[in-house]
Parts: C-alpha cells; structure tokens; sequence
C-alpha cells in the first residue's frame, strides 16, 4: 500500500487579510454614512457622491483582491492607493473651505488606512512606510499648512503602517523557522522508525555473518569481514540520516508548507488488541511469561512496538548473556498504562557501556526499545546490577500520544 503525504499549511497572514477585507467594507460604509448626514454642507455635493459611487463599487468589487497576497498585485495596490489619494486630493473641492480648515474628514475618509494597511501585508514595513508617506504628503496638499490635527493623523498612519508591516515580516520568518522545525522532526521520527527496521533486520543478518564467518574461516571467514565492514556503514547510515530540504508554499499566502509521510497500517484491526497474544511466541523453556488472566488491551500499534520492544531485550539477553540464558517476562496491566518487565540472570551491563555503544552507532537500545517507547508516549528503564542481571521496565499508555508510523517487522539482535 502506497504511503500517504500528508500536508499542514501555517499562516497568520490569511486572518489579516480577512480582517483587512472586513475593515475596507466597514470604513467605506462609514465614510458614505458621515456624507450622507452631513451633504447639506458641501459645496459641491454632487462631486463627492461621484466619488463615493466610485468608492462603493471599488471596494465591493476588490474584495476578491484582499483575500490574499496572491490576488493582490502590485498593479491593484498602485490602483488602491490612487483611489484613495485622489478623493484626499478632491476632498477642497467638494467640501466647504471652512470645514476643511477646521480639520474636517477627507472624501475616504479612514478608508485611506485600508489601503496603507495592504501594503504593510503585501510588501512590509518598507511598502508600508512609501504609501503612508504619499498618503501624508496628500494630506498636506488638501490642507494647505501643517496643522496639528493633520500632523498627527499623518504621525498615527505612517507609525501603525510601518509596524504592522514589519510584525508581517516577522510573523512569515517564524513561519519558515517552524516548518523547518516540523519538518526536521518528522523526518528524524521517520529516520529512526527506518532504523529500528533495519536494526531488526538486515543488521541482525550482517551480524550473524560476520560472526559464523569467522567461525567457519576460509572464504566465509573474507566474506565475514565484508559483511561486518557493511554492517558499520549502514550503522552510520541510519544514526546519521538525511533532513529534505525545506518546502515552503508556491503561493506566499497559503504560508508555510510542512510534507509529512504517513506509513499506512496495513490490514491491522481497528480495535484493540491483547497483548499477550503478541508476546505468547516469546515463551518458551528458557523464558518465563508471567501475565494476566484477563486480556490486556492496546491500540494495534501500540501493542506491536511494546512486543518488538520486548523482543529486543529479549535478543539483548540471548546476544550478551548466551544462547541458553533465561529470562523472565511480567505483564502487569494497570488502569491507565501497561508495565511489561524483562529480567535476565546476566552479569550486568557496566556502567557507560550503554552511552558507549550509542556513540558507536550500536542503537538497540536506544532505537529499538527506548524510541519505541518513547513514540508510543512511554518510557524504557534499565536496571542493571554487576553481577545481579538486568531488568528492562516497559511502561506503555493505553492512551497513546506519539506519532504515526509502522510497526517493528520482527526482533532486535546485536543489542546494547
């Protein structure tokens, strides 16, 4: 079965454009709303209902433009900004002089911030800072002298613009780091999912070539050195991997892009599954399984990496401890985990060996028995006493939290 991509977009930038949408209708509703009370006063009402019947089908018929950074175009935003830049311009010769000395609204009234606003989303703080200076310079012109009131108009648009855009700029760079990071992360939980597997696998062959090679002498004791020379490099391989390079969106607006794979489960049941059912196979004349009477219920998933973890110990105990070590298993099925023991009669594991093997690239434990529990949202803890054995304590949620992936396709050898 083909494996499914799965494909999360992040952006902060789509709700300030629906909001910029919002904002155009309001504030041209609002700027024909304040003519229409007070038309009696203009000296040339007819010039701004033109305007206003400009304003009202421009705005309504530019809403699919500010829906996002795609849509709106360099070309609309020059055309925005004239609109609002000509009704500030026509502002003298249709309202009365006195009004427009004494500070009255402009024609567009704060419907000229829509227009500064997009820029600041489009462009950033520098588009940002251009239009609210052409915006205050046209401001200027319709007055005549730098009044109070004009200047700190003029002071509030240039200064909100200028740091909305620049929150825009920043909001798209922590967009781009978190992909990154999303991304990293899935593909490290891919790249050791892929370990396990391997480690389970063709490693467990290489290692017993290697050693029955050696064994044997003659031309198996040379293909014996091949296969362990085979065996470090896919160890370095698989503790080492490869991060894809990041993806980021074709279309600015839809944000960052993250590409995640999921594996599909196959045919495994939908419901839970006994666990002891999985671990039965495990038991034998040298291993001891000690479980409930009860089913022991997990999620499919769940219950496969616990078994696979288990089956790793188990094969620590057979490849450190000998062929004919024995071996206790405890189910213990508690309300909200399960707790699987794994105790061997060994001698021990000396203390740093564990840290030592990792920075070998020996991943058995680390990969094998502690990722998967650690995907599942549980936790792996050995006890090792010189002398007195080791116990491996599995302790799996039913509830788990950790993600996706397939499950181990058979045991773990050559642990550490």
């Amino acid at each position: 079965m083909a494996r499914r991509e799965r494909v999360m977009r992040m952006s902060v930038e789509l709700p300030l454009w629906r909001a910029l949408a919002g904002y155009r209708v309001l504030t041209m509703l609002y700027a024909i709303g304040f003519f229409a009370t007070a038309h009696s006063g203009f000296a040339r009402p007819w010039l701004a209902v033109a305007y206003y019947a400009v304003l009202f089908v421009w705005t309504l018929a530019t809403l699919p433009r500010v829906t996002n950074a795609a849509n709106c175009t360099k070309r609309f935003l020059a055309a925005d900004l004239t609109v609002a830049l000509t009704g500030i311009l026509l502002t003298p010769f249709a309202d009365a002089h006195e009004r427009v000395m004494d500070g009255g609204p402009t024609l567009p009234s704060i419907w000229t911030a829509g227009s500064v606003l997009a820029f600041a989303i489009k462009g950033g703080w520098r588009w940002a800072a251009v239009a609210s200076t052409l915006v205050a310079v046209a401001n200027l012109v319709e007055r005549g002298t730098p009044a109070r009131d004009t200047v700190h108009n003029v002071v509030l648009v240039w200064v909100a613009s200028i740091a909305i855009g620049y929150v825009v700029e920043v909001a798209r760079a922590s967009e781009r780091t978190l992909a990154r990071a999303l991304e990293i992360e899935a593909a490290t939980r891919e790249r050791e999912r892929l370990a396990r597997d391997i480690h389970d696998s063709v490693l467990q062959v290489l290692a017993m070539v290697q050693r029955r090679g050696a064994v044997i002498g003659g031309e198996a004791a040379e293909l014996g050195r091949l296969a362990g020379e085979q065996e470090v490099a896919l160890r370095t391989l698989v503790s080492g991997g490869l991060v894809p390079v990041s993806r980021v969106s074709e279309d600015a607006a839809e944000g960052a892009v993250v590409r995640m794979v999921e594996e599909p489960e196959g045919t495994a049941p939908d419901g839970p599954v006994d666990l002891r059912a999985l671990l039965a196979p495990y038991a034998g004349s040298l291993v001891n399984l000690a479980e409930p009477g009860a089913p022991v219920l997990l999620a499919p998933r769940a219950a496969r990496e616990l078994a696979a973890a288990v089956g790793a110990a188990l094969d620590n105990v057979r490849e450190h401890v000998g062929e004919r070590a024995r071996a206790w298993i405890l189910v213990e099925d508690e309300p909200d985990e399960v707790i699987v023991t794994v105790r061997d009669e060994g001698p021990g594991i000396p203390d740093g060996r564990l840290a030592e093997a990792e920075g070998e690239g020996r991943l058995g434990v680390a990969l094998s028995i502690r990722g998967r529990l650690r995907d599942l949202g549980g936790t792996a803890e050995l006890i090792s006493v010189p002398g007195q054995g080791t116990e491996v304590e599995l302790k799996a949620p039913k509830k788990t939290t950790g993600t996706r992936g397939t499950g181990a396709r058979g045991k773990a050898a050559d642990h550490e």
